[in-house]
């Protein structure tokens, strides 16, 4: 039955009754409470605080009864407003009006419904219906605490109580390896021939960690700072010193962030050579580093501003000073000493400037960069000593630079084509030239031999297929490439230190990567080495590494 604003009658009566027994347990608990003894008080008081908390809950379930009824309503006026419009043509052309598909499931969803709530015995329990919301929003209360013990348990504390997100990677790296080369878990050239060589081993040491804090905002920018590390570091001095890697700074930077400009400081990636190919058998360093692929982690101030062409299109122009680095492995384990670029009080220049879109739902881009270095291969640099061992009467000035060419295209929905190009000249200290800036024509120790920087020309390339969201396979290829007619003109004054000389370095990978869920990950890897020498000697190396992660 219905009344006369359309509200059910069953409707009514529950509401009507939950209000008497709202009150009634009201007037109980303020005015039927007889008075205890003293001993007996706290007792009384916890009963009466119990029970208030009870008429608490009791008034919530009425007020989310009083809203679904006012819902009802809203509804029930729907109806009559649709009836009252189908009646008006019906009268008016004496036959039943056209309707489309839409206005027809929706007349009949509306007439059954209306005979549902007919239907509905009037004696319905209203008592009943309030003690399962009760019960509803008791479950609902213990979810919300539940969820909020689960969030305070995972919150990061900082001394300054911004936010600070805690993330890293659990990576175990099972390999065989075949082959003399640099490093046995992540090889990066060859150093000599491959017969009668090989080992299988395990490391733990590229495992990250990463830290990221969120700041506040100041004059206008978001301020945010970020730093990673691992344990690819060295080893230490003792008994199976392989498996305690030592801790590693990669990266550590600020940033703040405007609208359309970003400025950038600390220890970061090369932004003039922002992409690599995806690989977790080599995270220490990139894969296919001195096989084509330009990388430092270096300390550098840089700017970015981003031109927006249209929604999907923009342009990003960057450009920043580096930490002059020319490859060179410390003199000192404690003492820091100069090396050739830090020599002569400048930094090294980049700019960048790329091109972005989308295509096929994927990220489209194109980018050109410029690097140089002004470096000062002075005798005691080059040799490692310091003053007063040496005093260098001669400075020899090389003129490091490289241009670079970058491109991500998505050549299909699931299928990406990635990859770098360069040309340069002393770029060792970049992740070219297979780590030889210069060559000397004679005794470095001897402030009158000349020193030449040496030329290089590579790059790579990377095929990305995304089987499923989960599932994705690579191929890569790579190829770092030093001036063999330099290297050769050099060779017959060159010392035994500094061989062998490398005139070129292949590499070659393909893997697949599993990722079931977000944090966990299984990949296997197929990696090629072959590092070519003068005199047409060359060697090959090759690895197969399993690899689980967990990230957090």
């Amino acid at each position: 039955m219905k009344q006369g604003n359309g509200l059910p009658d069953w409707i009514r009566k529950s509401s009507s009754a939950g209000l008497l027994l709202l009150g009634s347990l009201f007037a109980w608990s303020q005015e039927s409470v007889p008075a205890a003894p003293s001993s007996q008080g706290d007792a009384t008081a916890a009963a009466i605080h119990e029970l208030q908390q009870q008429v608490n809950e009791l008034r919530s379930a009425m007020a989310e009864m009083r809203s679904e009824t006012e819902q009802f309503r809203a509804e029930n006026a729907a109806l009559r407003h649709e009836l009252q419009n189908a009646r008006g043509p019906l009268a008016s052309t004496g036959g039943p009006p056209q309707r489309d598909s839409y206005q027809v499931g929706r007349s009949a969803n509306a007439d059954a419904e209306r005979t549902r709530v007919q239907a509905a015995p009037s004696n319905t329990n209203s008592s009943q219906s309030l003690e399962q919301r009760v019960a509803s929003v008791e479950e609902s209360s213990q979810l919300v605490n539940s969820k909020v013990n689960d969030q305070y348990q995972t919150k990061v504390e900082s001394a300054s109580k911004y936010r600070v997100r805690l993330s890293g990677l659990v990576l175990l790296n099972l390999f065989n390896s075949h082959g003399q080369t640099d490093n046995q878990d992540f090889p990066s050239f060859v150093r000599g021939p491959s017969t009668g060589t090989g080992s299988l081993g395990a490391t733990m040491r590229q495992s990250e960690i990463g830290l990221e804090v969120f700041g506040p905002t100041w004059v206008g920018a978001k301020v945010s700072g970020s730093l990673q590390a691992d344990f690819a570091g060295g080893f230490p001095g003792t008994w199976n010193g392989v498996n305690s890697g030592i801790f590693r700074l990669r990266t550590a930077s600020m940033r703040m962030d405007w609208k359309n400009t970003s400025i950038v400081v600390g220890q970061d990636n090369a932004f003039f050579s922002p992409h690599s190919p995806t690989s977790f058998a080599s995270l220490a360093v990139p894969a296919l580093n001195y096989a084509g692929n330009l990388w430092v982690w270096s300390p550098q101030v840089r700017v970015e501003h981003r031109f927006a062409i249209s929604a999907s299109e923009n342009i990003v122009v960057q450009g920043g000073i580096l930490d002059n680095l020319t490859g060179e492995f410390p003199a000192d384990s404690y003492f820091r000493v100069p090396s050739a670029g830090e020599l002569t009080r400048e930094p090294a220049y980049a700019v960048r400037t790329a091109w972005t879109s989308t295509l096929f739902g994927q990220p489209l881009s194109f980018g050109v960069a410029g690097y140089y270095s002004r470096q000062d291969w002075e005798t005691c640099a080059s040799s490692g000593a310091t003053p007063p061992d040496c005093s260098p009467s001669y400075s020899h000035y090389i003129d490091g630079w490289a241009g670079m060419a970058d491109w991500e295209v998505p050549l299909a929905r699931r299928l990406i084509f990635t990859g770098e190009f360069y040309r340069g000249k002393a770029i060792g200290g970049i992740g070219g030239d297979i780590n030889q800036s210069v060559v000397y024509h004679g005794d470095p120790g001897n402030p009158a031999t000349p020193v030449r920087g040496l030329n290089s020309i590579g790059g790579w390339s990377q095929l990305k297929f995304k089987a499923t969201n989960t599932l994705e396979l690579n191929a890569a290829v790579g190829l770092d490439n030093p001036t063999t007619a330099e290297v050769r003109a050099a060779a017959p004054s060159q010392p035994a230190l500094f061989n062998p000389l490398f005139v070129q370095n292949r590499g070659a990978l393909v893997n697949f990567v599993f990722r079931p869920r977000s944090s966990l990950l299984f990949s296997a890897e197929y990696g090629h080495l072959r590092t070519y020498q003068l005199n047409d000697v060359s060697n090959s190396a090759d690895q197969f590494n399993l690899i689980m992660g967990i990230l957090f």
